[in-house]
């Protein structure tokens, strides 16, 4: 086994608008897991740390691997690209080497006496000199909204191996697939299983509330609520109320959607919380390509469903619609009933085409409170972190 692994961000990463301004491109979900589970669970080594953008160096997320720059790894370190997602399991090599995923260099292993690697290398990764090739299963994730467009069926795939069993008292099912059910979660007389496309998870602790209609695959992790309505293609968790019409829908965590309203085909960062009947738009009228705006100009994502993508601490007001390949910035902020732009920046408040930039010190004073809510220490490392993701999304650094 590897002793040290390190997940590094190249330069197609970086762009991963919204999500990226905030976090690792490894500690973003994909199906049940998170990339950099992912990895570890495919080859057999736990992530060390990550190897991000620079206004990430303070990133503290509890439970996650820190930031550490690419030129101090120690000797015999691996390291592989957060965009490569590992197929089946293998064990990396102990000798220096090259990862290969697809005819492309996913990794290395640094091996005991190498020259140290710079920024240059982690933004366009080249093979090492001298050292072996290993092909390793897999594929690649090119864009953010690959997420969404891959993510039920990776959920599907991940939850093959669930155990089924009883389902509550008075509940209903239809179709073959499991339903696992955590023996403290708390599930209501009248919800309905659906899992002809796919098995359903309920995590520890999770609540389900009478009359909503459950469709797999869904997962939901520790202490979700899933509130009530017509919930398909969910994977959340932990801490992620929902309620409404979800469909193909991913929530990082600690999101907050207890109202009704649509969101389909969306990807939703940590510490949202979206305002009673904020609804996307998921399909044009036209039934067409979904384009979507800067960070690199407009760009058609080949898809015909694709709702929105929602940074870290976003929020909305009630009321608000959002249209197909809406991307919100990390933090920012949308009250109103006059149609919000398809691009908005990180940290702006507002409503319509309206915006300010919104203060840091209420934006880190907001975000403790509601850490707070939900049992996470909003200590000086949080603090931090956000901090400097304000001021290099804002310019103040």
């Amino acid at each position: 086994m590897t002793a040290d692994l390190f997940l590094f961000d190249d330069s197609a990463a970086d762009g991963w608008a919204p999500f990226a301004a905030s976090r690792p491109v490894g500690e973003l979900v994909f199906g049940r897991w998170r990339l950099r589970e992912r990895v570890q669970r495919a080859l057999g080594a736990s992530v060390a740390g990550h190897c991000t953008r620079a206004w990430l160096d303070r990133y503290a997320e509890p439970g996650c691997p820190r930031v550490r720059s690419i030129s101090t790894l120690p000797a015999g370190a691996a390291l592989w690209c957060s965009r490569a997602v590992p197929g089946r399991a293998t064990t990396l090599p102990a000798e220096r080497a090259n990862l290969w995923v697809d005819d492309r260099l996913a990794g290395v292993v640094l091996g005991e006496d190498f020259e140290p690697l710079d920024l240059g290398w982690q933004a366009s990764p080249v093979p090492l000199e001298d050292a072996s090739d290993h092909v390793i299963g897999g594929t690649w994730l090119e864009r953010p909204w690959d997420l969404v467009a891959k993510g039920v069926d990776r959920l599907a795939d991940d939850l093959t191996d669930t155990s089924d069993g009883p389902l509550p008292e008075a509940c209903h099912r239809i179709g073959d697939a499991p339903v696992s059910i955590a023996p403290d979660a708390r599930v209501e007389p009248g919800v309905l299983f659906d899992t002809r496309d796919g098995p359903i998870h309920l995590g520890s602790r999770v609540e389900v509330r009478a009359g909503a209609r459950l469709a797999g695959p869904i997962h939901a992790g520790p202490d979700s609520r899933l509130l009530g309505g017509a919930i398909s293609a969910l994977s959340c968790g932990p801490f992620s109320y929902v309620r409404g019409e979800i469909e193909e829908v991913t929530a990082l965590g600690y999101v907050n959607k207890a109202h009704d309203g649509f969101l389909g085909h969306a990807y939703v960062g940590q510490w949202v919380n979206l305002g009673a009947m904020t609804t996307n738009s998921d399909l044009k009228n036209n039934y067409g390509s979904i384009r979507v705006g800067p960070p690199d100009g407009v760009v058609d994502t080949g898809l015909t469903k694709l709702g929105c993508l929602i940074g870290d601490h976003a929020k909305t007001g009630i009321g608000v619609l959002l249209n197909t390949g809406t991307i919100m910035g990390t933090g920012s902020n949308v009250y109103g009933a006059e149609l919000p732009p398809k691009w908005i920046e990180p940290f702006s408040w507002g409503q319509g085409a309206d915006f300010v930039t919104y203060r840091r010190e209420a934006f880190l004073e907001t975000a403790a409170t509601v850490a707070a809510r939900r049992g996470v220490d909003p200590d000086a490392e949080f603090s931090g972190w956000l901090g400097a993701v304000w001021d290099a999304a804002t310019g103040a650094s």
